[in-house]
């Protein structure tokens, strides 16, 4: 499957991704939480993001990697390292925000060359995150 950019008629189908990614990865935050944020993504977030897909996608803000959401049917199938090198074949340097809790998603930057730069509060959720960021060499 080819990457390629986010069609507006896709926006639904980004947005149940990205509702059901965040329910596992974050499981110690409430679900509401993420509810609630559904209407922002599809009014705020997406529109402002540089959106990329294959079934799953990753967002870019300038150089802040805003989303990265695999499809549960598809996570472990090597789609999260093929988006992100995809991104980074056209950045020279991203930062993204994890969340302290998700090991998994810390793990998976860290072995993809991400470095953790700082730690910080998520005033909206009260977490812990990492501010984490990569260059190319």
């Amino acid at each position: 499957m080819n990457i390629r950019r986010n069609k507006k008629i896709e926006v639904n189908k980004l947005i149940k991704i990205w509702y059901e990614g965040s329910l596992i990865a974050h499981d110690f935050i409430d679900k509401d939480y993420w509810k609630s944020q559904q209407k922002d993504m599809e009014g705020k977030y997406l529109p402002m993001s540089e959106t990329y897909v294959i079934s799953n996608f990753v967002s870019l803000v300038d150089d802040y990697l805003a989303a990265l959401f695999i499809d549960v049917k598809h996570q472990g199938q090597g789609y999260g390292k093929r988006l992100l090198n995809f991104i980074k074949e056209r950045r020279e340097n991203i930062q993204l925000k994890v969340y302290k809790k998700n090991r998994n998603a810390v793990n998976f930057y860290v072995m993809n060359g991400f470095v953790i730069k700082k730690e910080l509060l998520d005033e909206q959720t009260v977490e812990e995150e990492f501010l984490m960021g990569w260059e190319r060499v």
